[in-house]
């Protein structure tokens, strides 16, 4: 299938690792030019010698830049425009909120999160929108992630921000859908990316058990047995950014195998065995 993505330029926050990074090589694949967008810039480079390596003479962007500021984020949009002449396509996948409990998270912890994870991903749809205006056409994919539909109580603050990013596009979607600016989003469950062992440990940490138990309990609430690679997520992603998925607007997507996360409560499970145990 043709995706009609050959010279579209895509720019991708969160660009250097991860689902980002293979957002990337995918959108490469199928002809189109792409921005990567980090604050690292060794890492970027990695990422750019390792997607042009697999795709050899492809047109690969990296703008080291820090969404927490205003300034960065149009400072990104710029270096993007100025390169290829356009913005076609941008994908929001930067920054992750910490796992924690409500008595342990610091201040310091939900700024972090929203400072990035939410209102980095505003930043960069003020920073873009503008060019898309002019343009005509535009389209915002955001890399979410399935707390913000399916809430966990010791993931409180990817819970918060990833619901308040699912509200605040779906209003954009509906304010932009007539500028011809189709804005989507997809919600992961578990990826198998380097970020997984932190979140991980953290689960662990909170429920008092083995970083092995953890991972466990990870794979039951699986229907399928295992978690996502990031080429499972990134193949959804170019879909929806994709001319094939002209007529997808202000849709959310979980891409999380039909996760049960109840599984994964281990206080439920506590009072569950409880039950049982009275009731024998």
């Amino acid at each position: 299938m043709d995706l009609g993505l050959n010279g579209k330029v895509v720019l991708i926050t969160g660009g250097s690792k991860g689902i980002g990074r293979q957002t990337g090589l995918t959108f490469l694949r199928e002809g189109a030019r792409v921005a990567l967008v980090a604050r690292n810039p060794e890492d970027l480079q990695k990422a750019k010698d390792l997607l042009m390596g697999e795709v050899p003479g492809a047109d690969v962007l990296t703008i080291s830049a820090d969404l927490q500021h205003e300034a960065d984020a149009q400072e990104a949009v710029r270096q993007t425009v100025q390169h290829f002449g356009k913005i076609d396509i941008l994908i929001n996948c930067a920054g992750a909120a910490p796992g924690g409990l409500l008595l342990d998270l610091t201040e310091e912890d939900w700024d972090f999160a929203l400072g990035l994870k939410f209102r980095g991903y505003l930043r960069m749809a003020k920073a873009t929108i503008p060019q898309f205006l002019k343009q005509k056409h535009g389209v915002i994919v955001n890399v979410i992630g399935n707390d913000g539909v399916k809430p966990s109580w010791w993931e409180l603050t990817g819970t918060a921000v990833n619901a308040a990013d699912l509200a605040v596009m779906e209003a954009l979607a509906n304010q932009y859908g007539n500028e011809n600016i189709r804005i989507n989003s997809v919600n992961p469950g578990p990826v198998d990316t380097g970020r997984w062992a932190t979140l991980t440990e953290a689960y662990a940490r909170d429920m008092g058990i083995s970083i092995e138990e953890a991972n466990d309990a990870a794979a039951k609430s699986m229907p399928f047995g295992r978690i996502a690679t990031a080429q499972e997520v990134a193949d959804v992603v170019v879909f929806l950014a994709s001319e094939r998925a002209s007529f997808v607007h202000n849709a959310a997507l979980t891409i999380d195998g039909g996760q049960m996360k109840a599984i994964l409560d281990r206080k439920q499970q506590r009072l569950t065995a409880a039950e049982k145990a009275a009731a024998e």
